[in-house]
């Protein structure tokens, strides 16, 4: 989900060579913008407005820098706080202003006014975005897209708006393009938390395990023991089949989600594969407890009971204790779900071994009817 943000934008501060060249109006300007900042009221953004346009009355006044810059600011106050135009202006009032900070951004004597200009900026910046989220909640992401754009040229520096062009683009399923601004992201010397943990999703989205890997270990680096990049990395070693990886996760895995029945199932899987019997058991046995009818750990927990009575005498207790406890769980497993092929021909070898011949004709007569 889209999280609407709001750039930070310094107060006004008209001082040294602004200060100096002020006339009344101006005067009224500023001290109107102060009373604006101070109290909130849309009334004193009309007199400010008021006194800026009555100070252009020659041609020499529409040169003034220190002029054009009260108006700047007067105008993208506006535009920003008066979001729904109760002050009753002309609809092109943004396009005007967005004109005439672009010009004065263009002029070469403009540093001069920087903290009026960064002010300017943002809140036109912010207009924007409000525009762009106003498109997205629309899902319209083209118009969307065009408003973030406009918002970042004003405030570059503001990578927040890389994360929500990313957001759309993968939305879009224009992965690469997203790909492009969460690398730009991830490049920062400490990218936020939420933007490791997207980028790491759209890089095992398009099967680059390797960059996920990558970016996983910044951000735990960064965010020790974060449990949505430590389950990420645990399901690209599952995925791998890299259990010996995985395994080096597993006592933070279960400490972090003891009772998640897809960690003790990962966990389980992951120990049964190393032959760390005993504790695969433990954490099957788990997983039944919290869920007695989820298919896979009964499934794997009786197959590995049926192999421990493939290594043990015939006849012995232990042998009879493990043909029981597989053939139960086995037998769950297949009420669980009586049409899984690999269950059923695991039945088929316990009812073999034991020589249950009901139960073999029983199983042989489901198998021909899952095949033809």
């Amino acid at each position: 989900m889209i999280r609407k943000i709001v750039l930070l934008i310094a107060g006004i501060c008209f001082t040294s060579s602004v200060a100096l060249c002020q006339t009344e109006a101006m005067k009224d300007v500023s001290n109107n913008l102060a009373l604006y900042n101070k109290k909130k009221d849309l009334s004193y953004l009309t007199e400010a407005k008021k006194a800026v346009d009555g100070s252009f009355k020659t041609h020499a006044d529409t040169l003034s820098l220190v002029k054009n810059v009260y108006k700047a600011a007067v105008y993208s106050t506006i535009v920003y706080a008066d979001s729904l135009n109760t002050l009753k202006l002309p609809d092109t009032l943004l396009l005007q202003t967005t004109k005439m900070v672009n010009k004065l951004i263009q002029n070469r004597k403009i540093k001069r006014f920087a903290t009026e200009m960064d002010y300017a900026k943002g809140c036109v910046a912010n207009v924007y975005l409000r525009k762009a989220f106003d498109y997205y909640a629309k899902n319209n992401f083209r118009l969307a897209i065009s408003n973030f754009n406009i918002a970042k040229t004003y405030v570059p520096s503001a990578k927040e708006i890389d994360a929500y062009l990313a957001n759309i683009y993968y939305k879009q399923g224009n992965y690469k393009t997203a790909v492009v601004y969460y690398d730009g992201l991830l490049a920062e010397p400490k990218p936020r938390i939420e933007h490791i943990q997207a980028a790491t999703s759209i890089y095992n989205a398009l099967g680059d395990t390797t960059k996920a890997l990558l970016a996983i270990q910044k951000g735990l680096n960064l965010y020790p023991h974060d449990k949505y990049l430590l389950f990420d990395e645990a399901n690209i070693y599952n995925n791998r089949h890299d259990y010996k990886a995985l395994n080096n996760l597993l006592d933070e895995l279960l400490y972090l989600a003891s009772t998640d029945l897809n960690v003790l199932f990962m966990a389980a899987t992951c120990c049964d594969h190393l032959n760390k019997l005993d504790q695969a058991k433990q954490l099957y046995k788990k997983a039944i407890d919290i869920n007695a009818n989820d298919y896979n750990p009964t499934f794997n927990l009786g197959l590995i009971y049926l192999k421990e009575s493939a290594v043990s005498k015939k006849h012995d207790e232990q042998y009879w204790a493990a043909v029981s406890k597989s053939r139960d769980l086995l037998e769950k497993a297949n009420e669980i779900d009586p049409n899984n092929e690999q269950c059923l021909k695991t039945l088929q070898m316990l009812y073999l071994q034991t020589n249950n011949q009901i139960q073999l004709k029983k199983i042989k007569n489901k198998l021909n009817q899952l095949t033809n």
